[in-house]
């Protein structure tokens, strides 16, 4: 008879799933486990490093005594699967990958603890995949500058021809996009689990998906973009967050059309969006709720 798993590699196994499911704003396991299934389905290749960079995150996170509970809802796991993800696109398999996967995302762990403390001490807009996004740059421009062999796409598929089929995958295209993912079954597997963790939240990642690809046709922006999914990404994202914190819909219906509107601006100044347009758009909208407020606190009449 086999023996049992140790409570601790439960505990680790739970907490990495968390994190995948992180990427998502979730917190559930079995979220976490099919956003893993979906890399496998999109981008197997992708795998080993977004494991890699999960698992280093999440290590240093504990060596170094952060809060348990953060670590076990796997808040120091996703932006190191994201650093994974994104140099496992971006270069091949060599002796040089893992080190960087490693590196990059032990250096998430020790900028987002300062953050969550101030965020919680001070009142400090949360991180997000902020940590991702400027190690993500960084390592971009090491790549460029390096002038390192960059891994080459099998090859480009041709442009889809723009009707409501095309469009339906299009939008389980943009919740793919999250993760690289181009393959609309993964985006499916992704809405499914988004699905267990919570119903309301799946509806307005479609909901985000699907007014970015719809804002971008009707902008007149490349369809073959919008029919990828390249502008739904950042849309799904904002809507997840924005619906956690706000029971009004017009806040993240905000969040989906200022993400959309922020995308094209990183291509003009020549940086890769990536996660960044979300994180944007999310801290404009709760500076300002706060500002509000606190201008309603002050302007209430005391005595």
């Amino acid at each position: 008879m086999l023996p049992l798993p140790s409570p601790a590699i439960l505990l680790n196994l739970r907490a990495l799933l968390s994190g995948f499911a992180q990427i998502f704003l979730q917190q559930h396991p079995g979220c976490g486990l099919l956003v893993l299934i979906a890399i496998l389905i999109g981008a197997p290749e992708l795998l080993a490093g977004a494991l890699l960079g999960g698992l280093t995150s999440m290590l240093v996170a504990q060596r170094r005594g952060y809060p348990p509970a953060d670590i076990a809802i796997g808040l120091y796991g996703y932006n190191g699967i994201l650093l994974g993800l994104l140099l496992s696109l971006k270069l091949p398999w060599t002796a040089l990958l893992p080190v960087l996967i490693m590196a990059s995302a032990a250096l998430s762990s020790l900028l987002l603890a300062p953050w969550m403390r101030r965020m919680r001490k001070h009142g400090w807009l949360p991180a997000f995949t902020f940590p991702f996004v400027l190690l993500g740059w960084l390592l971009l421009a090491l790549v460029a500058q390096l002038q390192l062999p960059l891994d080459t796409p099998a090859g480009t598929a041709a442009a889809p021809e723009l009707n409501v089929l095309q469009l339906l995958l299009g939008v389980l295209r943009g919740l793919g996009q999250v993760i690289f993912l181009d393959s609309p079954l993964a985006g499916l597997c992704l809405l499914i689990g988004l699905r267990l963790a919570d119903g309301r939240t799946a509806l307005w990642a479609l909901l985000g998906s699907s007014c970015g690809s719809a804002l971008a046709l009707f902008n007149g922006w490349p369809s073959d973009g919008a029919l990828a999914g390249l502008y739904g990404y950042n849309a799904t994202l904002a809507a997840i967050a924005l619906a956690q914190t706000h029971r009004c819909p017009l806040l993240p219906a905000l969040g989906i059309l200022l993400a959309l509107l922020l995308q094209p601006g990183f291509s003009a100044i020549g940086l890769p969006a990536l996660t960044m347009p979300f994180i944007l758009a999310c801290w404009l909208i709760r500076a300002g709720a706060q500002s509000w407020q606190r201008a309603v606190r002050d302007s209430t009449p005391t005595g």
